[in-house]
């Protein structure tokens, strides 16, 4: 049997907001040079700091790199636009979704 919610009395499995919020979002990447030729890959445009913080932390251990979450912002060391954008296609973002 499947756990009915509190708040709306609805079995939990027909309540997936992570998807929604997935749809609703616009994501950028961008690779941008910095001081001493050093290259980031910048992926911006999450509703949540808790998602962009997962993600971030997701793509670092993927990508083997160091980088940060400022915010809804991700900061990724080095050039990874197409890896970023097929990890982010797995995780159940949507191509049209994603200005690469």
């Amino acid at each position: 049997m499947t756990e009915i919610d509190k708040v709306t009395g609805l079995p939990k499995d027909l309540l997936d907001f992570g998807d929604i919020t997935k749809e609703t979002q616009s994501i950028k990447i961008r690779e941008i040079r910095r001081r001493f030729r050093k290259f980031v890959t910048l992926v911006d445009g999450f509703d949540d700091e808790k998602e962009a913080k997962r993600l971030s932390k997701d793509l670092k251990r993927k990508l083997a790199c160091g980088g940060t979450a400022k915010g809804t912002k991700i900061v990724l060391q080095g050039k990874h636009l197409e890896k970023v954008k097929e990890t982010l296609l797995k995780d159940g973002y949507k191509e049209e979704q994603i200005d690469a």
